[in-house]
């Protein structure tokens, strides 16, 4: 059992990976193996380099994290960043968000799912393959709690609009104001685009009892 100081935290050694190995991938997770504290679960769904994900993880010890993420590289720098920072409630998980979703997370386990500029596919023909579509409010009331929330953010503006409709269209979902500190808490690519005079689009839905 690792204790830390939120203002000075302990490093993890590295013998203390934070990328969890799925013991299987048909089988779903258990929960209560993986953390220390039995605390409500938050998801990051394509968590980049995992700059939203660290600091929104240091800031809520209150919550257990996972950051799902398929790029090696990508969860690696989320490994050694969270040992540095001592983060104890939070794991990466390498695989496929949808994947994850739909297989691996056990049903009604996620207090939130945040899925942060997805790759927007901007070619018409290539539309298909964008992650919020018309089945992902399913996978989301799926894994999500009843009251649990999907939080969404694109610079993409033809993007932002599928996912107001695909959301809009789903009786299961209600649209509701994300907290301010939640996004004052931003991504690089976010404080990339932002510096550019590129506006974040987002949206919060919030799973209906």
């Amino acid at each position: 059992m690792h204790n830390r100081d939120a203002t000075n935290p302990t490093p993890l050694a590295k013998s203390d990976s934070l990328i969890y190995e799925l013991p299987s991938i048909l089988e779903r997770m258990d929960l209560a193996q993986l953390f220390q504290k039995q605390q409500p679960l938050v998801v990051e769904l394509g968590c980049g380099d995992g700059s939203f994900l660290l600091d929104y993880t240091k800031a809520n010890p209150q919550y257990n994290f996972i950051g799902v993420e398929r790029l090696l590289g990508r969860i690696n720098k989320i490994d050694r960043k969270g040992r540095r920072l001592g983060l104890t409630n939070l794991h990466g998980v390498r695989i496929e968000s949808g994947y994850f979703l739909k297989y691996l997370l056990p049903p009604g386990s996620a207090e939130a799912l945040h899925i942060y500029f997805p790759d927007p596919w901007p070619k018409l023909k290539h539309r298909r393959h964008r992650f919020i579509n018309e089945r992902f409010p399913s996978l989301a009331v799926q894994a999500l709690r009843p009251g649990g929330a999907v939080y969404l953010r694109t610079d993409d503006e033809d993007y932002f609009a599928q996912m107001l409709r695909v959301f809009a269209d789903d009786k299961r979902f209600e649209k509701i104001e994300a907290p301010a500190e939640l996004l004052a808490i931003k991504t690089d690519f976010e404080k990339d685009f932002n510096a550019q005079g590129i506006p974040t689009q987002h949206a919060t839905y919030r799973r209906v009892n």
